[in-house]
């Protein structure tokens, strides 16, 4: 059972349509939030104020709130006012999660549910999704989380957002270790980049040619290159000191990626090889390998 507590947590969720809102309220919604989808902004303080009156079947009550360019009298610059006007009081803890995804990411979604934009009820999809783009970019500026779902299936998504806001864990720094393979794209959502393309390459050893990283005679192929042990000293001792730094300067989410030519052994190798030291640390690690789709 939670501790009962005095602070509202509310997360604002916004961004582009088609980027994956619906489907983050509703993984919010299972992670114990009183989702509401498409709520008109002026009703949020009057909505904050129930919340907070003291209720005993809910201890530390929590809040997600959809707001988009479908929601009645959608004004940014107000939106923005209102937040700000919210972000003073004291017992709010308020966040503000943008969704987005690139534009012909947004236009293929909407083609494959044969939706019609909702700025763009009678013109081509494209053209709501840049008048969009372009009204939401002071929302976007205030944002204190910005998720990037263009390659992000539906347990993606909620891999991501139990991460960072399952309720009732501890809230410090949340790394995720991913790999990927470098001709299908750099990860969006990477803050940290290390190509080890340069370390010897199990893909041209027959026997390990279908095995991935994860598997022991992998790693101790790859650890017998005569640069690896001094690469990843260095590395690994990088990282060590930079997350201290990111925790320190009040950052609560941490995304380190490792890439290789088909990001299937090399790559994974040292994300598995990260997460374990990090874990090692007391770090909150989750590893993702994007090509192994795990």
């Amino acid at each position: 059972m939670r501790k009962k507590s005095n602070i509202l947590n509310l997360l604002l969720i916004t961004g582009m349509s088609g980027a994956g809102k619906s489907t983050a309220l509703s993984v919010l919604e299972d992670l114990e939030y009183e989702a509401i989808d498409n709520l008109p902004i002026n009703l949020l303080p009057s909505l904050i104020d129930l919340a907070m009156k003291n209720d005993p079947d809910h201890a530390n009550p929590a809040l997600a709130i959809g707001v988009d360019a479908r929601t009645r009298n959608f004004q940014p610059e107000n939106i923005v006012k209102v937040l700000s006007r919210i972000k003073e009081q004291e017992r709010i803890a308020i966040k503000i999660l943008y969704f987005d995804s690139g534009d012909e990411v947004l236009s293929a979604r909407f083609s494959e549910t044969r939706r019609r934009h909702p700025l763009a009820k009678d013109r081509p999809v494209s053209d709501g999704i840049a008048r969009e783009r372009q009204m939401m970019e002071v929302i976007k500026a205030q944002s204190d989380y910005i998720f990037d779902t263009s390659e992000y299936s539906i347990h993606d998504l909620r891999r991501v957002l139990s991460q960072h806001f399952e309720r009732g864990q501890d809230k410090g720094l949340s790394i995720s270790v991913s790999s990927f393979a470098y001709p299908k794209g750099l990860p969006r959502d990477a803050d940290l980049v290390f190509d080890v393309r340069f370390l010897r390459n199990p893909h041209y050893d027959e026997t390990l040619k279908a095995k991935t990283g994860r598997e022991e005679i992998v790693g101790e192929y790859i650890m017998r290159d005569p640069v690896f042990n001094s690469s990843w000293d260095k590395i690994s001792s990088l990282i060590l000191t930079l997350l201290p730094e990111y925790k320190k300067e009040g950052k609560s989410y941490l995304t380190i990626s490792f890439g290789c030519t088909g990001g299937k052994h090399r790559s994974v190798f040292l994300a598995e090889k990260l997460g374990a030291l990090l874990k090692e640390k007391n770090y909150q690690v989750n590893i993702h390998h994007r090509e192994l789709s795990l």
